[in-house]
């Protein structure tokens, strides 16, 4: 008798399990989501939130607010997302930077990307370019390297991202350039400073600067993608010059804590997939030159295992330190 008892409590106690799994897919979201963003306002990673973000509010009904968390890399936003409540209520938008760079490229790596997060969805490419102040005296790369030689250690540049930085290590190492380098905490930094003239060039995602290109205050030298972008068509892959230089694409990626359940997972890798295909939320991100890069959780979870030993080639190749 006891027996069956406790076999009838089981069955019940499955089937109740089972239930909440389905209520929770069903229920959620139930109340407002937060994304972190671990970037400035107009970088990258922030104009995809918003776009994505915006479409992820109409979709599932509830708001999905963009918070800004800066410094360290990107690691001190990202340490709000491992940190929290694995229910789906807080999110990270993640990038090449955060999610696989930061390993080779930080000396005290807080958290571990591939294990510290669940993937949900992969959300966009980051074509980077190199950029002048409108005014900089070389209009392609050739005469941009010449007038750098011709001033050893007079020339500064600016970058706010680990991707940024090994794209600025790579062409000085290649062309060799002698320049003064410093770093920002974020990308929109970076490119506020050659604005004002502090510092001369920076690399940066086409987000953070097509506003300024399309106003002609900056002017674009090379991209480090191996082909043209037909959202810039005029500027040439650093490549075609140096043919060693490798691609160095960013990406943006949403991740949640580890231990995300796998329905809500679901659930928003399915609306993002969704955005992804319609027309206006392309041409919004087309317009800070980003493309859709769709991926469910198993296949950016692949992606991301696969990106944190390239970055690791990358910061090797360029001979940087983890600071």
């Amino acid at each position: 008798m006891k027996n069956k008892f406790w076999c009838v409590y089981v069955i019940i106690a499955v089937a109740l399990a089972i239930s909440s799994v389905a209520s929770h897919a069903q229920s959620y979201p139930n109340r407002s989501v937060r994304i972190v963003v671990p970037f400035p306002p107009g970088s990258g990673s922030d104009v995809a939130a918003r776009v994505i973000g915006q479409h992820l509010s109409n979709t599932l009904g509830q708001p999905f607010v963009i918070e800004n968390k800066l410094g360290a890399g990107g690691s001190i936003g990202a340490m709000e997302v491992v940190r929290a409540n694995p229910d789906g209520y807080t999110l990270l938008f993640g990038s090449s930077s955060t999610l696989a760079a930061n390993v080779s490229l930080l000396k005290s790596m807080p958290y571990d990307p591939a294990k510290d997060f669940s993937p949900v969805a992969g959300i966009a490419d980051s074509v980077t370019a190199l950029v002048v102040k409108s005014n900089f005296p070389a209009k392609n790369l050739s005469e941009f390297i010449a007038h750098v030689k011709k001033n050893p250690g007079k020339i500064s540049a600016s970058y706010g991202s680990s991707s940024t930085q090994i794209s600025l290590a790579l062409l000085n190492k290649l062309a060799g350039l002698d320049v003064v380098s410093a770093p920002y905490k974020g990308t929109p930094l970076a490119v506020n400073d050659v604005l004002s003239g502090v510092v001369d060039f920076t690399f940066a995602d086409l987000g953070s600067v097509m506003a300024h290109v399309k106003a002609g205050t900056l002017r674009g030298i090379g991209l480090t993608t191996p082909k043209r972008s037909n959202m810039v068509p005029d500027w040439a892959p650093i490549a075609d010059t140096y043919n060693n230089y490798e691609d160095i694409t960013g990406w943006i990626a949403l991740v949640g804590p580890v231990r995300l359940p796998k329905d809500v997972a679901d659930k928003l890798s399915g609306a993002i997939e969704l955005a992804l295909q319609q027309p206006d939320v392309k041409s919004r991100l087309a317009f800070f030159g980003l493309s859709p890069m769709p991926m469910g959780p198993e296949q950016l979870k692949g992606f991301i295992q696969s990106e944190i030993p390239k970055w690791a080639r990358l910061a090797k190749t360029t001979n940087i330190q983890p600071e």
